[in-house]
């Protein structure tokens, strides 16, 4: 059930996997008010522009359920 380890010829390689440092990685910096405003004008450009496609395209992909207006007689096929 439990598998043995290979001997390996160096210890710190056995012991690398239970190795953990006490160096934390230095903190993010901030994102500036610039970077945060051209973030958020991003996404409402996205936004705006998939609306609007929705908005153009719905009336194309609907299909009348009956015909306008009078129709002339070539379209009644006298």
């Amino acid at each position: 059930m439990f598998r043995r380890r290979e001997p390996v010829p160096f210890a710190f390689l056995a012991e690398a996997d239970r190795f953990r440092g006490n160096v934390a990685p230095p903190p993010r910096e901030r994102a500036s008010t610039g970077e945060i405003a051209g973030r958020w004008l991003l996404g409402l450009t996205l936004v705006a522009g998939l609306v609007g496609s929705l908005m153009l395209g719905m009336p194309a992909l609907s299909t009348p359920s009956a015909p306008e207006g009078p129709q002339s007689q070539a379209a009644q096929g006298h």
